[in-house]
């Protein structure tokens, strides 16, 4: 722990990089949250998570999966938003409970593997499984995988998808904590077609390519966290004052996806980019200040 502490002292004195010091692993060496008041620090792609919460392992509504990972932690808003979902599945959707992914690390920060997002606190991913038990062992929850509600074409939702599916994300979004919810685009634009009511909810689905095994929310920055940084544009600002389900929604399953198929031939007289840095090559140089801070703390 004290080389791991080192690296964080010489950084916060403005040492310069080396490969060790990749926050992300600096991050991920750490088994539990900061002893500190909780606090969202920076952005949810590149922030930190000061006094972290864990979530229970299991609820009785909702079990943590993927436990080896170490990524049930969250802000203790993240916490309470989790229960009350997992009510809410059994209330709105008829569902036991929800099968809850990947939160956060104890103390937030990049992650080694997987998500570029994750980092303050304020993410987490829900299953679309429909728990059959909430009384998985540990290896189970190692083992079972969740299921996709998109078609193999990725243009429409295939039979998976269910009217539960839908109340479960409506429950999300009229949650007043939650910031906006992340779904491939072909949930999205079935759930514009079935709602036959007011819409308004719809603004806060967004589509998101890949979404389709999980639900991602996000929540807003919790009120008094002066060093949390609210992502923009806002929903309200990306459709426009709308609901989302407009005709811009189809790019997704019809120019996107050909886009994927069949992406233009590069130019040769333009110069080919440097390569994009991920969350994975950020150092704590790259960090909100205070991250040094959680990372030293007890």
């Amino acid at each position: 722990m004290m080389r791991w502490l080192a690296v964080v002292v010489c950084f916060s004195l403005g040492a310069p990089a080396s490969a060790q010091s990749l926050a992300n692993q600096l991050f991920g060496a750490l088994r539990d949250g900061s002893n500190q008041q909780a606090e969202v620090i920076g952005a949810y792609a590149k922030g930190c998570l000061a006094g972290g919460v864990e979530l229970a392992e299991t609820g009785p509504t909702w079990q943590a999966m993927r436990l080896s990972r170490n990524r049930n932690w969250g802000h203790p808003d993240l916490i309470a938003f989790v229960q009350r979902l997992s009510q809410s599945a059994v209330t709105e959707a008829g569902w036991p409970g929800i099968y809850v992914g990947d939160m956060s690390q104890p103390r937030g920060g990049p992650m080694t593997s997987g998500h570029q997002s994750h980092q303050s606190g304020l993410d987490v991913d829900i299953w679309m499984l429909r728990p059959n038990r909430l009384n998985l062992t540990r290896r189970e929850r190692e083992n079972l995988s969740s299921i996709s509600v998109r078609s193999a074409d990725q243009s429409r939702v295939n039979e998976n998808f269910t009217y539960g599916h839908m109340a479960l994300l409506r429950a999300a979004a009229l949650d007043p904590a939650v910031d906006r919810i992340f779904v491939t685009p072909p949930v999205k634009i079935a759930m514009c077609n079935a709602e036959d009511g007011n819409k308004d909810w719809l603004q806060k689905i967004r589509p998101l390519q890949g979404h389709h095994y999980h639900f991602h929310v996000r929540l807003r920055c919790p009120r008094g966290d002066r060093n949390c940084e609210t992502q923009t544009p806002s929903v309200r600002e990306l459709s426009k004052g709308g609901n989302g389900c407009d005709a811009s929604l189809n790019w997704w399953v019809t120019t996107y996806l050909e886009l994927l198929r069949n992406p233009p031939e590069p130019d040769p007289n333009t110069p080919t980019p440097p390569p994009r840095r991920g969350a994975r090559d950020y150092t704590m140089a790259d960090l909100p200040r205070q991250c040094a801070q959680v990372l030293a703390s007890n």
